[in-house]
């Protein structure tokens, strides 16, 4: 490592330290929300239902309990709601400070959403909520993921005070205490024949690694398909890959990938937020084919027949403690019944060479004593490092990918991110150990040589290569579509400098009210474009518009009615692409104020999602105070691909 080495104790109490800041900054949010809307009109906003009974009860895997609840009025359906499968949520009961938005954030009982209907929702909890009335009423709100949070907090711990364990090895060579180190490359076999030489040569480079290795996937260079063949090596060799990333959508990518391979693995995790096609994989499922789970069952079935006759209303008084005594016995029944689940799921566990899950996934009370020889991080520049600490207990070796040019993980609190808790793990090596402990795939499969040009050069040190395949794809080349200059080229730059296109401010509609920009002039000629592409033959599903202002992305949803074109913030596109892209920059201003536009990371991945054609909008008069944008509008300049707004005819 070319650093000096930190000191542990001080590492780890800074992420903790950063890590609350992060806590208290969403709970704020959470409180903001809650006050500015009164009980009466809690439903509007669509993070609370009011008024709502427990219709049915049911038990899932790993001791969860599935409780479904509906309006008191069975004739009511539920209101629009912003909650969804997946969403952290808190029941409280109403009367027993459910009424009271600020005061009840830390009681009631934390649950996730399962499943979301127009009649009811059900909700997944780790305990049976205990009420005060016997026919009580709920009140639901979306809540912070303390949880993952409580996870993240003890994964630090562990780390911070390992001795003489392997993970502590992993902590002083993470932070720079022990270099690195490399076994003699190997020339693997490649098992998918149609691996280029530098995913090759990464793959090898990883399984060379003893502790940790960097996978660098700019955009478009196949890093899932890297990854998915490093652990099909690993597995071969006899080896066992807990496989992780920061969102459920980059951890069913690479399920999937693996899968359609043959490969067995087994996914941890809500089914909720499992794709639907993916769920066959869920360890909910597997465990439930389990012919040992009617055992289960009957166990379950008998806790809900005493909690029930705990909850039933008689005439006469009951003696003195039997109610309590028919809860402890429903208590033992789940006891009994979790425990024969433990050990159906260490059984399937113990047989699967590949487990995947989220960061935040991770839950020791399944995993247990699992241990694995590999830890295979995707999107590790997309996650707080106290994040990335949560897999190191259960593993021997670290592969990290992903891209520390694009976006950084998204943090709320502004005095976090200047303590910068927004530096994933991956960057933090980057910068102290680079190549030496990393590889570059440097063949991209997505953008057309001219598109991929100008981000090799500023972010990749020009190392990026155009597969042969889509180095001079165009939209003309697609079927159906027309030779124009629209589709006979792949770039374009409309200067909107000197026309008036001036930026506007609003609110962003959220209850912190944080304002946004938005250009209505520069939104209309975006129309415009859409409309040419439309008419030149290519399909909606096959645009995207996106601008790094939310403002911008509802004016153009409002401008735009195509159901199929996808229209959305740079942050919300990143690891997408499409065929034709439209980057709306919106800031035009006299004070050559430029924003978000200043981290130029956000735009090396708005520039790199189009794959036949990009056509960027925005003000050079402004922009361009900013070396990075005054580059950009050279290189445009230089392939002719530059054109002022004059120059439209509409």
């Amino acid at each position: 490592m070319s650093t000096a080495p930190t000191p542990v104790n001080d590492h780890f109490r800074r992420l903790l330290m950063l890590l609350d800041l992060e806590a208290e900054a969403e709970k704020q949010q959470m409180l903001d929300e809650l006050q500015r809307h009164s009980s009466a009109g809690a439903e509007e906003y669509g993070s609370t239902l009011v008024n709502l009974v427990i219709r049915d009860e049911n038990a899932g895997l790993g001791g969860r309990i599935l409780l479904t609840l509906g309006k008191r009025n069975q004739n009511l359906k539920l209101p629009w709601t912003r909650l969804n499968n997946g969403s952290p949520v808190l029941l409280s009961e109403e009367g027993q400070g459910g009424n009271q938005p600020a005061g009840y954030i830390s009681s009631g009982w934390r649950g996730v959403v399962t499943r979301l209907s127009r009649d009811d929702i059900q909700v997944a909890f780790t305990q049976w909520p205990e009420t005060e009335s016997e026919r009580p009423s709920f009140r639901l709100d979306r809540s912070s993921d303390e949880i993952s949070r409580q996870r993240q907090r003890q994964a630090l711990e562990k780390a911070q005070f390992a001795a003489n364990t392997r993970l502590g090895e992993l902590r002083d060579i993470l932070l720079g205490w022990r270099p690195a180190e490399f076994q003699s490359l190997l020339n693997l076999p490649a098992l998918d024949k149609d691996l280029n030489a530098s995913q090759q040569a990464a793959v090898n480079f990883a399984f060379s690694a003893k502790d940790v290795a960097i996978i660098h996937g700019p955009p478009g260079t196949g890093k899932t398909t890297t990854l998915v063949e490093l652990i099909r090596q690993i597995v071969l060799k006899g080896g066992r890959v807990l496989v992780v990333a920061p969102s459920n959508i980059a951890v069913d990518n690479l399920l999937g990938k693996l899968a359609a391979t043959g490969e067995k693995a087994i996914r941890l995790g809500h089914p909720a937020r499992i794709m639907p096609e993916l769920r066959q994989y869920s360890l909910d499922e597997v465990a439930e084919n389990h012919p040992e789970m009617r055992v289960v069952h009957r166990l379950v079935r008998e806790a809900r027949a005493l909690r029930e006759q705990a909850s039933k209303y008689t005439r006469a008084r009951p003696e003195p403690g039997a109610r309590r005594a028919l809860r402890e016995a429903a208590k033992q029944s789940l006891a009994d019944a979790r425990k024969i689940e433990e050990n159906i799921i260490a059984r399937i566990m113990n047989t699967t060479p590949v487990v995947c899950a989220t960061l935040t996934g991770l839950d020791r009370e399944v995993l247990g004593s699992q241990h694995f020889d590999w830890c295979i991080l995707d999107e590790g520049s997309q996650c707080t490092e106290a994040a990335a600490w949560a897999p190191l207990q259960f593993v021997d070796r670290l592969v990290l990918a992903g891209d520390h040019f694009q976006l950084p993980p998204t943090i709320i609190s502004p005095e976090a991110i200047a303590k910068g808790f927004n530096v994933s793990l991956l960057e933090r090596l980057m910068t102290q150990a680079g190549k030496d402990v990393s590889r570059r795939l440097t063949v991209q499969y997505r953008m057309h040589h001219e598109i991929k040009e100008f981000s090799s050069r500023e972010f990749y040190e020009d190392s990026l290569e155009s597969h042969a395949s889509v180095e001079k794809h165009l939209l003309q080349g697609l079927p159906g579509l027309i030779s124009c200059p629209l589709t006979s080229t792949a770039l374009d730059f409309i200067d909107t400098a000197g026309a008036n296109y001036d930026e506007s401010v609003e609110s962003d509609g959220d209850p912190t009210g944080h304002m946004s920009r938005f250009n209505l002039s520069e939104a209309r000629l975006v129309v415009e474009k859409v409309r040419a592409l439309l008419e030149a033959g290519l399909p909606p599903a096959a645009i995207a518009v996106i601008s790094p202002y939310s403002a911008q992305v509802r004016k153009l949803r409002e401008l735009i009615q195509q159901p199929d074109l996808e229209i959305d913030s740079v942050d919300g596109f990143q690891g997408r692409e499409k065929e034709a892209v439209i980057v709306s920059l919106v800031r035009s201003n006299l004070d050559n104020q430029i924003g978000f536009l200043e981290d130029t990371r956000r735009m090396n991945v708005a520039l790199t999602r189009a794959r036949r054609k990009l056509i960027v909008i925005g003000d050079s008069a402004t922009i361009t105070v900013h070396p990075f944008y005054q580059r950009m509008v050279m290189y445009f300049e230089s392939i002719g691909a530059y054109h002022s707004v004059w120059e439209e005819n509409y």
